[in-house]
């Protein structure tokens, strides 16, 4: 079975893979969701600068209950720390950094996500975030797109797939789909697919991916 770990372990999972794409000096966003889970697993060594849009530059990663502060929060009003060298600013200036191409690494989570790169991360009904938020204008700044997301969909249908079924956010911006079956490049020759996780073989990542993907020379397994 694909689906054999709690869905809180298998997000931090794709959360600790992401982390190992960011650079030391990288200005990264976080997008609502599994994405905020990133910071928690930044190697201690690194300075990452973690930009979010309602106004922080140098957040740190999410507090423990009895260290919450109401005043700061992240974009999806979770409790945060803000580093020594942090620093608060309205929206207007958030969005001037992210639309001036001075974030490094958007990481962001999908409803879908296309063969050639495009997503959808329209509204969800019933759900109380209301919208894409930023993500139009992340993706449209930002040097790196990644995408942290399930492999599938919850009733096991492909979240990876051929075209969109949704309105898109962004055409073709997506450079890394990491999930807990696979790392996924997405490149003008089609998905490269680049490491799968231990335990499953490149034919259970076809399955449940639309699109027909190219196998790298480097593949690796995931053991951790």
């Amino acid at each position: 079975m694909l689906w054999e770990v709690s869905l809180l372990s298998l997000k931090d999972s794709i959360a600790r893979r992401v982390a190992q794409e960011i650079n030391d000096g990288d200005v990264v966003n976080l997008g609502i969701g599994m994405p905020e889970l990133v910071a928690n697993y930044i190697a201690p060594e690194y300075t990452v600068c973690f930009q979010s849009e309602n106004g922080i530059l140098g957040m740190g990663g999410m507090v423990p209950e009895e260290s919450m502060d109401a005043n700061v929060i992240n974009s999806g009003c979770k409790c945060v720390d803000v580093n020594p060298y942090g620093c608060f600013f309205d929206s207007a200036t958030s969005f001037g950094i992210i639309r001036g191409g001075h974030v490094d690494v958007t990481v962001l989570g999908v409803l879908e996500v296309a063969e050639d790169g495009s997503f959808a991360s329209h509204k969800i009904p019933g759900k109380r975030v209301p919208g894409m938020g930023g993500a139009m204008d992340l993706v449209m700044g930002s040097k790196k797109v990644i995408v942290a997301t399930t492999h599938t969909q919850k009733d096991g249908s492909a979240k990876i797939i051929k075209r969109l079924t949704l309105p898109a956010t962004a055409v073709k911006k997506v450079d890394l789909i990491v999930t807990e079956l696979s790392v996924i490049r997405v490149s003008e020759q089609g998905m490269i697919l680049e490491e799968i996780a231990e335990g499953y073989t490149v034919e259970d990542i076809q399955k449940v991916t639309e699109p027909a993907l190219i196998i790298s020379e480097n593949l690796k397994v995931r053991t951790e």
